[in-house]
């Protein structure tokens, strides 16, 4: 098999499932007939710049390199419904809050997805503190955070 076909089929695999790991891409390449090892599926991860990114299920799996905004935007309202309790703008930051001991888990996914207008967070047990890039409004970063927790 050639390297490009090898690498299309990885490419595939890892935006139609969640695969979080080279071994469990070297069990998906096999089940479709490919004879690969996981020194190859290695090199091909590094080559084809696979990210791990947080999935919905909140399990780190890889992506394809220059995932869609929607999709980093889709992920952090996932963790927002799942962990975030309330938003409100604070100044010049955006403060989270969320159940005790999930304020980190929350950080980490808003972190991770990239989101182009956050530069970045800081957590504590119960709270974040989201800081926006420059040109940004904070309260339009506010209102959208605060609307990830009204979508059903």
């Amino acid at each position: 098999m050639s390297n490009r076909v090898r690498q299309q089929a990885i490419l595939r695999l890892v935006r139609d499932r969640a695969i979080s790991t080279q071994a469990g891409l070297v069990e998906a390449l096999r089940e479709e007939g490919h004879d690969v090892v996981q020194t190859t599926v290695s090199r091909d991860v590094q080559e084809l710049g696979l990210a791990k990114v947080r999935a919905p299920s909140g399990r780190l799996v890889y992506a394809a390199p220059g995932a869609d905004d929607a999709d980093r935007r889709h992920a952090i309202g996932v963790a927002m419904r799942r962990y975030a309790t309330g938003v409100e703008r604070a100044g010049a930051l955006v403060v989270v809050t969320t159940p005790s001991g999930y304020a980190s888990a929350l950080a980490q996914a808003i972190d991770e997805g990239r989101h182009p207008t956050i530069a970045g967070t800081i957590a504590g047990d119960n709270t974040i503190f989201v800081a926006s890039r420059n040109g940004t409004s904070v309260a339009a970063l506010a209102d959208e955070l605060r609307q990830y927790l009204e979508k059903d």
